[in-house]
């Protein structure tokens, strides 16, 4: 063995460390040649649902997209997960269902735990140059460095050179909010009157003229990335780049936005490899072919990896579907909904290759709760004005009015998703199959949305609500149980109901409560005493829930103390940011039982001392529609 002298023992660690850098480097050389590994480019676009000319749609104008898919595979199911920007977006970042990591609720700020990172951080660890143009708007709060670049300007070209490249463009000109905004002449190619009306939409012109501009927002889009094509092909890196292009979720419009049906779930998904990395692509890949494995945003992390070389780590809940590790296809596609901006809700979603099942653990609340943002939409307002005026047929008006407690729907003879067969006798199998997915589904990754989004901060304080999830200190079982109870609506469920209200978990008495004042006046008759009882609960959100019900279906002698308990607990100084928003939505639910004190109401204060700066004007939207429906103003509460 060849020793060395070292004449100076602090020029040894200084070489040793040199000496150490360059075999890392030589190792990682040999494993993984700059040239064999791919560049990797996603094109992505907001708020579009597979509305594309390659997918069938007789409205699209897409002729780049539909170029690009000529030499791609078009994947036929693929699922965002959420049906909105930023759990979706969250999904992708983290490789993790949003449910399990307590980041499911629109704009919260969850932490993963120490040891986890996003994927950027694997790939620019094995020497790719990442860049993200531009939008993030993730529900996780970040640790580390993310991205080489994450910006308006963050461009591949600005990586070393020979170095691999991972790169974003997202295409927002077809994002909700650019529906119904100003268009000009020359870009409206689709006209309204000619424009296709899903049946569960009202035919008006309103309803036309959003659908219309929805598509000429595609066609915008569409051209964009069509640049995105031209400037790798100009810089002569075609035949090295992998390319992606999906939607972020269904479209904006409302019933799909928001929602997690097939509608506001499914999403176009084209990948183009070429020539040279087609040892990287599936067995059954033929350009200009679909693809009907099953595909979720959970899957994608894994799948990036996949593709880089790089194993994924293992407790990414998806599976690659690319790659030197690609796995089986899941059985399976989950979807979820938590909180919408100002307005809470806790839905889930399971699919196969034709059904897809709906789990509604708030059937009590209706799809179209007065989501502020939402309701910007013409279409929103001139829908909920109809539905008010008793002017929609039975498919229209589903979408304003309380939801059952299970939904099931065969997408090969019902593609809307208008006729629920959760009761017909003849498809009870397959509805018990989806059903028990769905509940295994939270078992496995361990729903820790299923607490109240308040507690679930409480609980996970000292760590993440991820690893809470997955402590003995979570009972989950316990707690799945009580909200199926809850929310199955049976009429024969209070004794059980009452009896939970006595439990030591506070999530089990919260969904105890919950599912008392979904059963409306005569159950909350029935357990008015324990829920007297419940006010005084040391669980605030136990406390809302049974003052709501009382003030809202208990005798006169319960409405006065109820509602001042609604009060104390909205006040912002007094309690948790995400009671206030549950207190307010209870006291906005109220209408006219909350006008004894309205003027309270109106004196409420309005900012949160804590409240994070994504969603602090939360309570302000709140105050806004109660106080309006009361006939007052809020004021400039402090």
């Amino acid at each position: 063995m060849l020793r060395v002298r070292w004449a100076d023992d602090t020029v040894r660690p200084m070489i040793s460390r040199w000496l150490w850098a360059a075999w890392l480097s030589l190792c990682t050389a040999i494993a993984a040649p700059p040239a064999a590994r791919p560049n990797i480019l996603w094109i992505t676009s907001e708020d579009n649902g597979p509305n594309l000319g390659c997918y069938g749609d007789p409205d699209a104008i897409t002729p780049n997209l539909d170029r690009l898919a000529q030499r791609s595979v078009r994947y036929q199911n693929c699922w965002s997960g959420a049906p909105v920007c930023a759990p979706a977006r969250t999904t992708l970042i983290s490789g993790l269902y949003p449910a399990s990591t307590g980041a499911e609720h629109m704009r919260s700020m969850a932490k993963l735990p120490a040891g986890f990172r996003m994927y950027p951080q694997y790939l620019r660890e094995a020497g790719y140059y990442c860049t993200n143009n531009s939008k993030e708007d993730y529900n996780l709060a970040k640790s580390g460095v993310i991205w080489d670049e994450s910006s308006a300007k963050a461009h591949w070209k600005n990586r070393r050179v020979g170095q691999p490249f991972f790169a974003i463009f997202n295409h927002t000109i077809s994002h909700e909010s650019q529906i119904r905004n100003a268009i000009a002449a020359n870009d409206r190619t689709h006209d309204p009157a000619k424009i296709r009306v899903p049946p569960y939409h009202p035919d008006t012109p309103e309803v036309r003229q959003d659908w219309a501009q929805y598509h000429d927002r595609i066609t915008m889009m569409d051209k964009l990335v069509g640049q995105n094509l031209k400037e790798l092909e100009e810089a002569g890196l075609a035949e090295d780049t992998i390319i992606f292009y999906y939607g972020d979720h269904g479209s904006g419009m409302p019933r799909h936005k928001r929602c997690p049906q097939n509608s506001g779930l499914r999403v176009p998904l084209l990948i183009h490899i070429p020539k040279k990395f087609q040892h990287l692509a599936a067995a059954d890949w033929r350009a200009g072919e679909a693809i009907q494995r099953l595909v979720g945003f959970v899957d994608f992390a894994p799948t990036l990896l996949s593709l880089a070389g790089v194993p994924p780590p293992a407790h990414f809940q998806g599976v690659a579907f690319l790659g030197s590790h690609a796995g089986a296809e899941p059985q399976f596609l989950h979807g979820y909904r938590g909180r919408m901006d100002e307005r809470p809700d806790l839905v889930r979603s399971v699919r196969d290759h034709r059904y897809v099942y709906v789990r509604h653990y708030m059937p009590h609340l209706p799809y179209g709760q007065h989501v502020s943002y939402m309701f910007q939409t013409p279409t929103t307002r001139v829908w909920k004005g109809l539905f008010d005026a008793g002017k929609l047929t039975e498919a229209q008006a589903a979408f304003w009015k309380p939801k059952p407690p299970e939904e099931l729907y065969d997408l090969q003879t019902d593609p809307h998703e208008v006729a629920n067969l959760a009761d017909s006798p003849a498809h009870q199998e397959i509805l018990q199959r989806l059903r028990r997915a769905q509940q295994a589904h939270a078992l496995r990754i361990r729903d820790v949305s299923l607490l109240p989004e308040a507690q679930m901060h409480v609980l996970a304080a000292k760590s993440t609500p991820y690893e809470f999830g997955h402590s003995k200190e979570f009972a989950l079982e316990k707690i799945l149980a009580a909200a199926d109870l809850a929310a199955n609506l049976k009429p024969n469920s209070t004794a059980a109901l009452i009896e939970l209200l006595g439990d030591t978990e506070s999530a089990v008495r919260y969904w105890a409560a919950l599912g008392l004042h979904m059963r409306g006046a005569e159950t909350t008759k029935a357990a008015a005493p324990q829920l007297r009882l419940a006010m005084k609960d040391a669980s605030p959100n136990v406390r809302v829930v049974a003052a709501h019900c009382l003030a809202q279906f208990g005798d006169e002698p319960d409405r006065l103390p109820a509602l001042s308990s609604l009060l104390e607990l909205a006040h912002p100084t007094h309690h948790d940011y995400f009671v206030n928003v549950q207190a307010w939505n209870a006291l906005d639910a109220l209408d006219g039982r909350a006008r004894p004190v309205a003027k309270a109401i109106a004196e409420l204060p309005l900012k949160h001392p804590r409240a994070d700066q994504r969603t602090n004007d939360y309570l302000q939207r709140l105050a806004a529609k109660t106080l309006s429906d009361l006939g007052l103003k809020a004021g400039n509460n402090p």
